[in-house]
């Protein structure tokens, strides 16, 4: 054995080439590291530089700017605008390398200017592209960021000089305010450029460090794998015979060595041993051929070859046996293996018990020969396609099946299933009646011994269910399941082809994004099963404007998308909405209910207001938000400044919810006039919100967000606590009683301690119910339903009134002037202001004035203006009016002087408005 292990080792220099490959590349490691560590100290040098060149520029700048705004000299302005502009195209190159929005031109321009190493503008480049967040470039970085806006603010103080200088010359307070600007800017950034040269140097040292380390561990881990490597080669050199044996004696085949001449055995390993159930010394000499049952005539070298290997006891064991010739030496050796096989033979029976099974089972099968031609078929074959064994016999399988396009089945499907691969896949198949069905089909073969396709195998099952049920559950998917329209998933997916489309061809994509205006008083007055047909109907509408390739879609609620591709402008779109407005304005018949809505449209479109999918819709939105805060009914353009009011609304937000916590509430009262004698019968209390930065917000634009967060009940209930405490507070001063009207919401009003709440405010105050006025608009009233007619009771019952306000205005309901406690009409400022020229108006107004007379409701009108219109109310019969006619909101105080000009004495009775309109 000794001979056939020295005989396998190889080369003592081929066995150590792999260690002189390994040290020519540990070599090569180390200059290339080395090589990079140049390169980094390039790079940190040019930093460096690039450091102090700003530094220098940023100081300079300064103290040319100062210099001109004492004196104006045109040299000092030069010099000053030279190193600002330096400071720019820093800033701007820093921010385009960040972003990855950069050419190399403008980028080597910039370096240029700014005196840095050509060796260092690449590895500049990369670390600011690819490493901006390593520690202390991350803090250096924001302390440059942090002087840009004072950088730039030197540009403005320079500009705004230099005009004055070329106006005469600024004034000796103006150049002090200005040196003061300077100054102050100088402060604020000279420690943050301290601390950026300071960062980088920290940089630079620490990323010398880094690299020190980093080679010399390098280094170290190359040393050691290589004096491993070594290692192991030498103990390889030594071992080798050792591990020969080993496997030689480890091998899970039996291994026997025979003497070529003699045909006797040398050499046997363990397994051998543990299947002939005789030692090794036993084997050893005895002839090859009596270890088998079976004769061994005609076995050929290196060919496998099927036995049955004689055991202990009789046992027998199916083996397969395999020989080659070796030489020891000069000696020719056979070394045979022999395999245990079986489990082979076992599988071969489980093999042939399962092609018995095949021909029971649901799939169907074909057996053809290595020509295709059908052989045999099983039984649910001949169900699925009505053709019989016979029918097929002489026919290729292939014959009555091609691809769903119709094309015959290719010749690569046959040569890769030939080459030994499976192959699955969809097909169209013919039925013995010539329909055809769609088909799953796999192919695979059976081969010999020699691998050669001996039989070609077929597995086939109707998948025409299946493809049904797939393309409904794709249906479902991708479309909304209540108007058929795309889904947001689907529409973003057509948006998207479509935007890659427009920028090959250079075209236009246009996306709409469609609100139903007031879609949710229509949902709460019907019902939400009445909402969602009135949707369906209005997708109906939507797609009968949609021209070919155009994609509709609902991404929520009702919220609508459309599509629009292949536009020359975006502009171009301007039709189609036209034509979306006038449709879906005009009347919508939905079971026994006509319904008038209408839509709210913003436009966005690629490639001027964003290149994908998500910020065209997002965009599309913000300009709808604009049309339905705006206008309704209407459409909008996309512009960037939608998105900061929006930004704007969300700070809102954030600062109203603190709003109440710190008191920035106060309240103003609308005083109301008899129009007969005009006496100030009642005010109307109006909540201001006193920003301690923007100062004063009107409702109209902090109540919708407040809504929205669901903070209005809070303020309502501030309001009324607020009220009452005022009534209170007039009272005491001896203000003449008057009543008061507080706004309440449709969210408080609906709310089950509502009553409760309103009851207990007015007892802690020791009001009468008779004081306070709730102000409630009809819209509302249509939105809380049926609650509202027992609220309506309580409050009756109570003793307080209630004003339905903004009448006329939204979905009227004439039964809720008929609940208990109504007791007052205010007539929307929207009717008045056309007053007594608009025919239309003064209709209106009149009809609304003749129904409160016949329920005995009190009328109020707002937003009086004019003697016309006082004189025109007056005449039809309203009792009050509110209005700048008479009065701006007023403060308490204000209101208390108003009543009571000549306090004290206290008036016994109200006064009358003065003839001068307040």
């Amino acid at each position: 054995m000794h001979s056939t292990g020295n005989s396998l080792q190889k080369p003592l220099t081929r066995r150590l080439l792999p260690l002189a490959y390994a040290l020519a590349v540990v070599i090569a490691l180390i200059m290339a590291l080395t090589w990079g560590v140049l390169q980094v100290q390039v790079t940190l040098a040019g930093f460096l530089n690039s450091e102090s060149v700003w530094s220098k520029a940023q100081k300079q700048a300064v103290i040319d700017l100062d210099n001109y705004a004492l004196g104006g000299d045109a040299a000092d302005l030069a010099s000053f605008l030279d190193h600002h502009g330096l400071l720019e195209s820093d800033r701007w190159g820093r921010d385009a390398i960040i972003a990855g929005e950069y050419s190399t031109e403008g980028i080597t321009r910039i370096f240029k200017r700014g005196n840095i190493m050509p060796a260092a503008q690449p590895g500049m480049t990369f670390m600011l592209r690819h490493f901006s967040g390593m520690p202390h470039l991350r803090e250096a970085l924001a302390a440059w960021r942090s002087t840009d806006a004072s950088i730039a603010e030197l540009g403005t103080i320079a500009d705004e000089l230099q005009a004055a200088y070329h106006a005469g010359g600024p004034s000796p307070a103006e150049i002090a305010r200005q040196r003061g600007r300077i100054k102050a800017l100088n402060l604020y950034m000279e420690p943050r450029t301290d601390l950026f040269s300071i960062e980088v140097v920290k940089g630079a040292v620490w990323l010398g460090e880094l690299l020190f380390w980093g080679v010399l561990g390098a280094f170290l881990i190359a040393a050691l794998l290589w004096l491993r490597m070594a290692r192991r080669t030498l103990e390889g050199i030594r071992g080798s015979e050792e591990r020969y044996r080993l496997l030689f004696d480890s091998a899970a085949d039996a291994i026997v060595m025979i003497d070529e001449a003699s045909g006797r055995i040398l050499d046997v390993n363990r397994t051998a041993s543990a299947w002939t159930g005789r030692r090794a010394g036993e084997l050893v000499g005895d002839r090859y051929v009596h270890l088998f049952a079976q004769s061994m005539v005609g076995q050929q070298a290196g060919r496998a070859a099927a036995n049955v290997l004689l055991g202990a006891k009789g046992q027998t064991r199916p083996v397969e046996t395999q020989t080659s010739l070796v030489n020891w030496g000069n000696q020719p050796v056979r070394q045979a293996i022999i395999r245990d096989i079986s489990e082979r033979v076992v599988m071969e029976r489980e093999r042939r018990i399962a092609a018995e099974a095949l021909a029971s089972i649901a799939e169907g099968v074909i057996i053809a020969d290595a020509g295709r031609q059908v052989i045999s078929t099983n039984a649910a074959h001949a169900a699925l396609t009505g053709f019989t064994s016979q029918a097929l016999q002489g026919k290729r399988l292939d014959d009555t099946r091609r691809l769903p396009n119709g094309k015959p089945l290719p010749q690569s499907i046959w040569d890769s299933v030939a080459a030994g691969h499976n192959w699955m896949g969809e097909v169209l198949s013919t039925r013995s009646d010539g329909s055809s069905y769609p088909e799953h089909l796999s192919l695979s073969t059976i081969r010999d011994a020699d691998d050669q396709v001996v039989y070609y195998v077929a597995v086939l099952t109707d998948i025409h269910e299946a493809k049904a049920n797939q393309h409904r559950l794709e249906q479902m998917a991708r479309h909304d399941p209540l108007t058929g329209l795309a889904n947001r998933a689907e529409f973003e997916r057509h948006c998207a082809e479509a935007i890659a489309v427009a920028e090959r061809e250079r075209l236009a994509v246009v996306v709409l994004f469609i609100d139903l205006d007031a879609f949710k008083i229509v949902n709460d007055s019907y019902s939400h099963a009445i909402g969602d047909r009135l949707l369906v109907k209005v997708a109906e509408r939507i797609r009968r404007q949609l021209s070919e390739g155009d994609v509709a879609g609902r991404i929520g609620g009702d919220e609508f998308t459309v599509l629009i591709p292949r536009l020359i402008l975006r502009e171009d779109a301007r039709a189609i909405v036209g034509r979306l407005l006038t449709s879906l304005s005009e009347p919508l018949l939905v079971d026994d209910y006509e319904i008038v809505l209408s839509a709210s449209i913003g436009v966005a479109g690629y490639p001027l207001d964003g290149d994908s999918a998500l910020a065209l819709i997002a965009n599309a939105d913000a300009a709808m938000y604009a049309a339905k805060i705006e206008e309704r009914n209407a459409f909008r353009f996309y512009t960037p400044m939608m998105h900061a009011d929006t930004r704007r609304r969300l700070q809102l937000a954030a600062e109203l919810r603190q709003a109440l916590a710190r008191n920035e509430f106060q309240l103003v009262f609308q005083p109301s006039v008899e129009l007969r004698t005009g006496r100030i019968v009642a005010v109307e209390a109006l909540v201001r919100w006193q920003h301690p930065e923007r100062g004063e917000v009107l409702p109209a634009e902090f109540i919708p967000v407040a809504e929205g967060l669901g903070l209005i009940r809070r303020i309502d209930e501030w309001v009324m606590q607020a009220t009452c405490a005022q009534i209170q507070a007039w009272d005491l001063a001896g203000v003449p009683p008057i009543r008061v009207a507080v706004n309440i919401s449709a969210r408080w009003f609906g709310h089950p301690a509502f009553v409760d709440g309103v009851s207990r405010t007015l007892q802690s105050r020791q009001l009468s119910a008779g004081r306070l006025l709730l102000e409630i608009t009809e819209s509302a009233m249509l939105r809380l339903g049926d609650d509202v007619e027992r609220t309506m009771q309580t409050l009756h019952t109570l003793g307080i009134d209630v004003a339905i306000d903004d009448f006329g205005t939204g979905y009227s309901s004439m039964a809720y002037l008929k609940l208990p406690a109504v007791a007052y009409l205010k007539i929307d400022r929207s009717f008045v202001t056309g007053l007594p020229g608009n025919s239309n108006d003064a209709a209106i107004t009149e009809a609304i004035l003749v129904m409160a007379r016949s329920l005995g409701l009190t009328t109020i009108a707002e937003g009086i203006e004019t003697e016309a219109q006082h004189e025109f109310l007056q005449r039809s019969g309203c009792v009050e009016g509110q209005g700048y006619l008479y009065s701006y909101p007023l403060r308490p105080g204000e209101v208390q002087h108003l009543l009571c000009p000549n306090q004290p004495p206290v008036p016994t009775r109200l006064r009358l408005v003065p003839p001068k309109r307040h």
